[in-house]
């Protein structure tokens, strides 16, 4: 029987000599070093909401779905430790029950703790980071099968650099993230044309905690959705998007089930929105058969490495195609676009960028290189795509 691994939009798929799934820590170290000296590639799965292949290997897959769950919390220091195969929804309650929250979290939900902060993944707020800044410590499986803590002051060197780390710098088992106090959120939602839209989009950013649109091509039209903190108690059940006051982990989420593709990168803010007329442009001319929405959100600045917002404030923006119709050309297209505005794409997105032209864009990419290949020098976390970069 051949065995295959497929990511959950099935457009990355591999063919490997095994799916590990862990369900302790020792196991973890000798798989690894197993694995490391038979000259095998490791590579760790999460949810597979990647739509870039960053998992796929002809070595082992390890699945860490069975490491889940909150291991502790500090509410005075502002600290909580979770194992890294945690999917984000499942984290909300024991948080909360703790009295803490994560700050920010992405509109799906579905994605392992783990895999969201080894690709740099967000949600949306001009004040707000991504999930990778939130890391204040992280426990890590390297190539020899030691078990390692990196932080601010626990190899530091390495700590810097695997904030965001792709997978290729060991098998990060546990996170300890930056929380904040439990709070609420109300959310609302409008429909609007588009042309009445943008003028008022950079107020709407500057006045909501999140802010964001989905435009719709074929109808030249946004769905609209503001969110903001509010003392209102949660009003149950939680409704559709645009009628929900709840705890925070209630709210920021929805619920997307269609399966589809997705390109994203990240702008400079000060010049997105003429990147976006441009986007517009093209897809309204070169590809008026698009149906799936474009995506416009906003994301504060950090000093995550390999950060799409390092150094700068950013907005994303992103196109979707459904699975089974064509992504290519019009996904190409509008990268073109994007790279004439000095844009990053996120990792776990479809992109079609070299190592060369990643470096570019990259201020850290050299150190980044440079720490990983110290960790881990044999190679074992490094897939085919990944060593294609180097």
């Amino acid at each position: 029987m051949v065995l295959t691994w497929s990511n959950w939009a099935g457009n990355e798929t591999c063919t490997p000599e095994a799916v590990h799934v862990a369900r302790t820590v020792d196991d973890v170290r000798g798989l690894v070093a197993g694995a490391t000296a038979r000259g095998a590639t490791v590579r760790v799965a999460g949810a597979g909401h990647s739509h870039h292949r960053l998992v796929p290997t002809d070595g082992v897959v390890l699945d860490l779905s069975a490491f889940t769950g909150v291991i502790d919390a500090d509410p005075a220091a502002g600290t909580a430790t979770v194992w890294a195969g945690s999917v984000i929804a499942s984290l909300g309650r024991p948080l909360a029950d703790l009295g803490v929250a994560l700050t920010n979290q992405g509109d799906i939900d579905r994605q392992s703790i783990g895999g969201a902060v080894a690709t740099g993944t967000h949600g949306t707020g001009r004040a707000l980071r991504n999930l990778s800044s939130a890391v204040v410590a992280m426990d890590v499986v390297t190539a020899d099968g030691s078990l390692e803590r990196w932080s601010a002051t626990e190899h530091p060197d390495r700590f810097a650099a695997a904030r965001l780390h792709l997978g290729a710098f060991g098998v990060v088992v546990a996170l300890t993230l930056a929380v904040r106090p439990a709070y609420r959120l109300a959310d609302r939602v409008v429909l609007q044309d588009y042309e009445s839209l943008r003028p008022t989009i950079e107020a709407s950013v500057a006045a909501h905690r999140h802010f964001e649109f989905f435009w719709y091509p074929g109808r030249d039209r946004a769905m609209v959705k503001s969110i903001d903190e509010t003392d209102d108690a949660p009003v149950y059940p939680i409704g559709p998007e645009g009628e929900r006051t709840g705890w925070s982990f209630e709210v920021l989420p929805s619920n997307r089930v269609d399966r589809h593709t997705e390109i994203e990168y990240a702008v400079p803010v000060e010049s997105s929105l003429a990147c976006l007329d441009e986007i517009r442009d093209l897809v309204r001319r070169d590809f008026p058969e698009l149906r799936w929405p474009v995506e416009y959100r906003t994301l504060a600045a950090d000093d995550v490495w390999l950060s799409p917002a390092y150094g700068r404030d950013v907005a994303t923006i992103s196109l979707h195609q459904g699975i089974g119709l064509p992504d290519e050309p019009v996904f190409r297209a509008a990268e073109a676009v994007f790279a004439r505005y000095d844009g990053r794409p996120h990792w776990g997105k479809v992109h079609y960028r070299s190592g060369a032209a990643l470096a570019e864009i990259h201020p850290r990419w050299t150190d980044w290189w440079a720490v990983r290949d110290t960790v881990d020098p044999s190679g074992t976390f490094l897939n085919d795509r990944l060593a294609s970069w180097r």
